[in-house]
C-alpha cells in the first residue's frame, strides 16, 4: 500500500494537489471576471467553496514539498485521518457548490434563454467555471479516496 499513486509526500501526490490548486483558481478567475455573478447566490458560493479548496490543497501541497524536500514519510494514521476529513469536507462543499451553480446554469440557458434576448447573461463563463469545479471536485475525490485506503491500510 506505501506505492499508492497520490499518496502523500509523493511527487503524484504534490501533482494531484496542483490540479485541484489550478482548477479551483481557474474557476474563481472565471467567475470573478464575470459580469454580475454577485447577484446569484450559487455562484458565490461557488467562489467560496472553490476559495476554501483553494486554500486547503495549498497547505497540502506545500506540506508535500517539505516532504520530498526532506524526504519525510506523511503517513501517520493521525495525520492521514486529518487529510481524509479536511478532503472529505472540501469535496463535498465543492460538489454542491458545483451541481447548485451547474442548475443554474442550466435553467438560465435551456429553460429562461437568459443567454440570449434582452438579458445576455455570460453563461459561457458560467459553464467554465462550473467545468472547472467539477473537475476540482473529481481531484478532491480522487485524493481522499486514496486517503481513505492508506488509513485504512495503516490500521
Amino acid at each position: 500500500m506505501k506505492e499508492l499513486i497520490g499518496r502523500p509526500g509523493s511527487v503524484s501526490g504534490l501533482l494531484l494537489r496542483i490540479g485541484q490548486f489550478s482548477c479551483a483558481s481557474i474557476a474563481i478567475s472565471v467567475m470573478v471576471t464575470t459580469d454580475g455573478f454577485a447577484t446569484f447566490t450559487a455562484f458565490c458560493y461557488l467562489i467560496a467553496s472553490m476559495g476554501l479548496q483553494l486554500l486547503w490543497s495549498l497547505g497540502l501541497a506545500c506540506l508535500d514539498i517539505y516532504a520530498l524536500w526532506k524526504k519525510r514519510d506523511l503517513q501517520n494514521p493521525i495525520l492521514v485521518s486529518l487529510f481524509v476529513v479536511g478532503d472529505w469536507v472540501t469535496a463535498t462543499l465543492s460538489l454542491a457548490a458545483a451541481s447548485s451553480c451547474a442548475g443554474l446554469t442550466v435553467l438560465f440557458s435551456r429553460d429562461l434563454h437568459f443567454c440570449k434576448g434582452e438579458y445576455h447573461l455570460p453563461c459561457i463563463n458560467y459553464k467554465f467555471a462550473v467545468a472547472f469545479a467539477f473537475v476540482t471536485w473529481g481531484l478532491t475525490a480522487i485524493s481522499s479516496h486514496v486517503m481513505f485506503w492508506i488509513l485504512l491500510a495503516s490500521v
